[in-house]
């Protein structure tokens, strides 16, 4: 069926309205006498027209055609592929009449030389070290796949007696050592999980390990989970998971160029001076290379929750298992392609709303990364679009396809660092997706964002209920919901609680090093599956057991664009921080508690300068309130609202400290990064608590101060956004 949607933005006609229902692109809010933050009451009903309209355009079929595309064959960064890809969606962005350009760097990306596992004893066995062919999936058996390794390992031939230790972090060594297991010299055996991978060779390393193998056990992601694929979505018996293992928690991106965007004539570093590298030799394997090496394992009967689905009794050694594990690698710079479309904003240019997916993928990737990259090119396709029928963005709009992110958050991060001093004055916030599935909506990032985000959830219809996705990830958790206290706070609070964001995908540069507001969303919880980082992320496997119709990938699109238009149209940008203060408030009193324990460190600073910032955050709002309702915010010149604006997307600039995190100073955000032995997951407040974790009480008090100076910094501002309105 051929239907034409165009029409006046201002007016929906009936037949607007019976071709936005045929699309899906009605949500919640669709009738006069709606409200939107930040806009005048005259601007709300042709700014609904607009978003309606937009979300009226993304079509299954095309999310479809775009990843057949880009699916089609390996495209890790330096590879063939991967300029190709890039390539095509440059010319996609400019046949929608985007303004788009390719952005390069030369960032270092070891590819695997020689890699070998053997066991030499108690008998002998050559790990196979590769994934097999999968008949019905022809994607399997593509040409320039990259070996199953792991990105940033150093080089190493490695002979001594294997230890299991389970997910290989901390606390798993402390059980060893209580168990009279002592790992120094040997190669130790982690399982994937638990954290991100780049923690288990930093762990072992600490503990005297010489090399670090990491497997994928069934239990997590295998059989034990439900039919492997090609029968189901788990990982077969001999699937890898790629991945690198660069120490990100001291800084992600390019390891030569740490603060520094790694163009062509960029001062590097010598590798041997690269902090990020592993000090040990780590590779990936999977469960099949691994059964031997179990099975000939002996030593203390591994406790029960160490124990996989590996068909073996789980011991932890060491020996008699002796290995003999070599790994080397083309320590190489390769070039990172960013394509990068600038919409122009006509009254406020110099404010930018920045939106980003990458495309580079280890293999194929139409999971990790494509799911989502195809959202964000439908949404670009809608903006090009509207601007053909008129519509014009308040501020400029930047929409990229990052370039290797895989091994390290090196497109986005580069790009973040070269640009950083414009980036400062200008970025509002930025907008990250990912890997996109089939389920409720995902969403973390700044705090000053979750009251906008979930104003724009009530919006987009859920493509399974038909509810709004607001009310329908509302029921989810209460469904999920265990205690009392949290099913109540889910009926009673005005907006559900989002995630802090730790890092693991392009926010991390915008948020923990320039201190830009990020929001991370996407869908998912219901496709589970066993593929991540192999050579069966594909096309054929995301087509049966993911968002097999696309209409997720869909709702993506509306979701992101409907909050792309919705602040680079308003008038005041839509920041609110009273819930800011509340999500303080509540990691505050985390922090008192872990200091209780050891009652050596003062942290009634920081409560009251959260009552401080809590007092500024209700005076901003109930000014921000007046001035709505009398209608003078929206009649200030522009001067005015740029001086008033560029208070608020500011604000998240004022929880960083200059000198950053102790021993990782890239990481300069207050409230948030990942932790140094969680990797992706974050630690709040995280200069305070980890150091009180570890012990360190005169870090943890001058952390204390730190923190507290951020957040009356944070107040100061609103304060002075207050008195602008006033």
């Amino acid at each position: 069926m051929n239907t034409n949607c165009g029409r006046n933005p201002a007016s929906l006609t009936l037949a607007a309205f019976l071709c936005l229902f045929l699309h899906g692109g009605l949500g919640a809010r669709a009738g006069p006498g709606e409200s939107l933050r930040g806009f005048a009451p005259a601007q709300v009903e042709e700014q609904i027209a607009w978003e309606e309209k937009l979300r009226a355009i993304p079509r299954p079929a095309l999310l479809r055609e775009y990843m057949v595309k880009m699916a089609a064959e390996p495209h890790h960064l330096g590879s063939p592929g991967s300029k190709a890809v890039a390539e095509w969606i440059l010319s996609k962005l400019k046949s929608w009449g985007l303004n788009a350009s390719i952005e390069e760097y030369r960032v270092l990306f070891p590819t695997p030389k020689e890699r070998l596992l053997e066991l030499l004893a108690p008998e002998k066995h050559t790990a196979q070290l590769k994934e097999p062919v999968i008949v019905q999936d022809p994607d399997s058996s593509d040409a320039n796949q990259l070996p199953t390794y792991n990105a940033y390992s150093i080089d190493g031939d490695v002979t001594a007696q294997l230890v299991y230790v389970n997910y290989g972090l901390p606390g798993d060594y402390e059980t060893l050592k209580k168990m009279g297991v002592d790992v120094k010299g040997k190669v130790v055996l982690a399982r994937y999980g638990a954290s991100w991978r780049g923690i288990k060779p930093k762990v072992a390393h600490e503990n005297g390990a010489a090399a670090c193998l990491i497997y994928s056990d069934p239990k997590d992601d295998g059989f034990y989970q439900g039919d492997v694929y090609p029968e189901g979505p788990f990982r077969p018996e001999h699937g890898v998971q790629r991945g690198s293992v660069a120490d990100i928690p001291v800084h992600p991106g390019d390891p030569l160029t740490p603060g520094i965007g790694a163009t062509a004539d960029a001062r590097r570093l010598p590798i041997d001076k690269a902090e990020t590298l592993t000090k040990i030799p780590v590779m990936p394997i999977s469960w099949g290379d691994a059964l031997p090496l179990l099975k000939n394992l002996r030593g203390p009967v591994a406790p029960e929750s160490w124990r996989g689905a590996v068909p073996v009794t789980y011991h932890v050694g060491p020996g008699p298992a002796l290995v003999h594990f070599k790994i080397s690698a083309n320590w190489d710079l390769h070039t990172a392609y960013n394509v990068v479309a600038r919409i122009e904003g006509s009254a406020f240019p110099d404010e930018w709303i920045i939106q980003g997916n990458h495309h580079d993928a280890w293999v194929n990737g139409a999971s990790d990364p494509v799911s989502g990259m195809i959202a964000l090119m439908e949404e670009a396709r809608a903006l090009g679009e509207m601007l053909k029928q008129g519509w014009r963005p308040k501020r400029t709009i930047l929409l990229a396809a990052w370039d290797g992110e895989e091994e390290g958050l090196l497109g986005s991060t580069e790009w973040a660092e070269h640009h950083a001093p414009e980036l400062k004055e200008k970025a509002v916030l930025y907008i990250n997706g990912d890997s996109n599935g089939k389920g409720g909506l995902g969403v973390s990032g700044s705090h000053s964002l979750e009251r906008f985000i979930h104003e724009v959830a009530r919006d987009i219809q859920d493509p399974q209920t038909g509810k709004p996705v607001y009310e329908a990830l509302r029921e989810y958790r209460l469904e999920q919901a265990k205690e009392e206290k949290d099913r109540r706070e889910l009926r009673e609070r005005p907006d559900l609680r989002i995630e802090a964001l730790g890092s693991g995908s392009d926010y991390t540069a915008f948020v923990d090093y320039l201190g830009v507001a990020a929001l991370n969303l996407g869908f998912g919880g219901e496709s589970s599956g066993g593929v991540y980082h192999s050579i069966y992320d594909t096309f054929t496997w995301y087509t049966r057991f993911s968002d097999t119709t696309f209409v997720y990938g869909r709702a993506l699109a509306q979701l992101d664009g409907t909050a792309v238009v919705r602040l680079a149209s308003a008038t005041v940008l839509p920041f609110e921080f009273t819930n800011v203060a509340e999500t303080v408030g509540r990691y505050v009193e985390e922090l008192a508690t872990l200091a209780r324990k050891e009652g050596s460190v003062d942290v009634d600073p920081l409560k009251s300068a959260q009552e401080t910032l809590a007092k500024s955050a209700q005076a901003y709002e109930e000014a921000l309130t007046r001035a709505s309702n009398s209608g003078t915010v929206f009649r200030k010149d522009a001067a005015d609202l740029r001086a008033l604006n560029k208070l608020l997307y500011q604000s998240e600039r004022m929880l960083t400290a200059p000198d950053g995190l102790p021993r990782r100073p890239w990481f300069k955000h207050q409230l948030y990064a990942p932790g140094l032995y969680t990797g992706y997951a974050v630690k709040t407040m995280p200069y305070v608590r980890e150091a009180l974790e570890q012990r360190r009480w005169e870090e943890a008090k001058k952390g204390v101060q730190v923190v507290r100076e951020r957040l009356l910094a944070l107040a100061a501002d609103l304060d002075a956004a207050a008195k602008l309105l006033r």
